[in-house]
């Protein structure tokens, strides 16, 4: 690995014309597709009008305060680190930002034709308190399992304000997403710590190409492969940061996960109108609305295979 490459993620800025046609330029296709082979990470810019991410974070904010009252609440690695769902309603639902198509086409160009949707949820910094003092998650994989060598799975971020090292923003470590294997791992599936990177590997990468924290501009969409290095730092801000999480897998990797949605979005979510094949089950608004911050959370889902293939690769 080259010494001069940069820390700092690929940046796309499209154009007027490539926004309202929603689809990107070869050029621009191909920048991403390149960044995402390189860097494990591209950031597409100006992909949502700000009064949507203002309207869902109003609400997701709200929702934060519910959560981190609980006696149990639902963190990530630290009690300043929680994981919250969006609600799945008529009401809340934005085709900007749950299946952009300019999102799909990169997805598309990376993991082949029709990529399947299978997680929604979000991943929101809070505040420090007395508490729950400034901690950071530790440097993981979100790939805790045997996992493939080759591209299977892209984590589509939406933060839904501006991300800055003050409030928040993911460490990301570039480059780290196809070379790594289990091996790197602490912790096993299922355990609250799986997934942290072993410290002298941390140490000898620093030295190669260290992390950032990016600065991640509002309106923008970050996507990022599964298998990249990454830890949530602490949230030094007077807000709770909140950034959504959806997870393209290819169309040959079999994992059972499904996402839940309220019946009166059947219609916005198939794969004629997004481009992409959403493992979707369906209940009343009634009931999503009851449980959709009542869910699992953290390492209760499993990103891997329902069925591998042994003795070839």
């Amino acid at each position: 690995m080259s010494p001069s490459l940069s820390s700092t993620p690929l940046s796309i800025l499209p154009s007027a014309s490539e926004l309202k046609n929603g689809s990107l330029s070869q050029r621009n296709q191909e920048i991403a597709v390149r960044a995402l082979s390189r860097d494990g990470l591209v950031v597409l810019e100006d992909l949502i009008d700000h009064a949507v991410l203002d309207r869902l974070n109003e609400k997701m904010v709200k929702d934060a305060y519910e959560l981190q009252a609980r006696k149990s609440s639902p963190y990530n690695y630290n009690k300043g680190n929680i994981q919250q769902d969006p609600p799945l309603t008529e009401e809340w639902f934005s085709d900007e930002i749950y299946t952009n198509p300019i999102v799909m086409q990169v997805t598309s160009n990376t993991l082949g034709p029709k990529p399947s949707l299978r997680f929604i949820s979000g991943n929101t910094a809070l505040p420090p308190t007395e508490s729950s003092p400034p901690a950071s998650q530790p440097t993981h994989n979100d790939a805790d399992f045997d996992h493939p060598t080759i591209p299977f799975a892209l984590v589509v971020n939406v933060p839904l304000v501006t991300m800055t090292p003050e409030n928040g923003s993911t460490e990301v470590w570039l480059g780290t997403h196809d070379d790594t294997t289990i091996a790197d791992q602490e912790g096993k599936h299922g355990e609250r710590g799986s997934g942290s990177i072993k410290k002298h590997l941390l140490d000898a990468r620093r030295e190669i190409r260290p992390p950032a924290q990016p600065v991640v501009k509002k309106g923008s969409i970050m996507i990022r492969d599964l298998r990249l290095w990454h830890g949530g730092k602490p949230n030094l801000d007077k807000d709770p940061r909140v950034m959504l999480a959806m997870i393209h897998f290819a169309s040959w990797y079999r994992n059972s996960m499904e996402v839940e949605f309220a019946e009166d979005l059947a219609e916005r979510v198939t794969p004629e109108k997004t481009g992409l094949e959403i493992a979707a089950t369906y209940v009343t608004e009634e009931q999503l609305i009851r449980k959709y911050l009542n869910r699992s959370y953290g390492n209760a889902y499993d990103f891997s295979q329902t069925e591998k293939i042994e003795g070839i690769f």
